[in-house]
């Protein structure tokens, strides 16, 4: 009975230190973790030692401090792509309710990697279709989802996806990166972006944020269609039920 508590003691100030790491995995000495969790020194040192023989943690040889280590990187991506996975599912019949009550297009944008792409498409009852194929990069200067995905993003990771070039496709496309800089800030305040003829002059299309469980964002509904009928009235009136599919996307996907 004894060894059991003390194996299950044990375990749970393991899974204490690993879970210290998040979100951010910042680097931390022995002392640093040992006063963070209210644990004496020679026990954290001992179990530093097992979650580095066992790829949990991994030693910075300059500092000599610790951070995440490769089995936990693992676990990580295998989550993320259950997740992934998961999201698929659940968005689609939500999308699709939302497609026949707006009576146009809509679709879900999704970060990959460091990309953003074209995860799920739903075409309106008026079979005008997106530009881009399931599964496509979109460039993220123009559309609306990889915009407000953005916006809600780590600004490392913001920052990565900055080093692509911006293609111009007409006098109203973003090439700037520091005007594209500042239109993100607007974006994470309004918690909308548009995309009004900036690709082809002709088409618009409104996205909102697919929130996930830290408040950032990985995905995005976008409906998208016809400038002529996606004016800004019809925007206006869409943004509501947009925000309520991508809030019961959150909801089933994360309880």
């Amino acid at each position: 009975m004894t060894n059991k508590t003390t194996n299950s003691s044990s375990a749970e100030k393991a899974l204490s230190i690993l879970l210290a790491f998040t979100p951010d995995n910042k680097e931390m000495g022995t002392t640093e973790l040992s006063l963070k969790l209210g644990l004496h020194k020679s026990t954290t040192s001992r179990l530093i030692k097992l979650l580095v023989g066992t790829n949990f943690l991994q030693q910075n040889p300059l500092t000599k401090k610790y951070l995440l280590g490769s089995s936990a990187l693992r676990i990580g991506h295998a989550t993320t792509r259950s997740l992934d996975s998961k999201l698929l599912a659940v968005a689609h019949p939500c999308l699709a309710e939302l497609s026949q009550l707006l009576g146009e297009s809509v679709a879900m944008e999704m970060l990959s990697g460091t990309n953003i792409v074209l995860a799920l498409h739903v075409e309106g009852p008026s079979h005008i279709r997106f530009n881009f194929q399931q599964g496509e990069q979109v460039p993220i200067n123009v559309a609306a989802g990889a915009k407000v995905i953005l916006s809600q993003s780590d600004p490392t990771l913001v920052g990565i996806c900055l080093e692509q070039d911006f293609q111009k496709y007409n006098e109203n496309t973003i090439v700037s990166k520091g005007q594209y800089r500042k239109l993100l800030k607007e974006i994470k305040k309004s918690g909308i972006a548009y995309d009004k003829g900036e690709r082809y002059l002709n088409t618009h299309a409104m996205a909102t944020p697919i929130y996930n469980l830290d408040g950032n964002t990985k995905a995005a509904v976008v409906i998208a269609g016809p400038a002529h009928r996606l004016t800004d009235s019809f925007l206006e009136s869409a943004l509501t039920p947009m925000r309520e599919t991508a809030d019961r996307i959150s909801q089933l996907l994360f309880n």
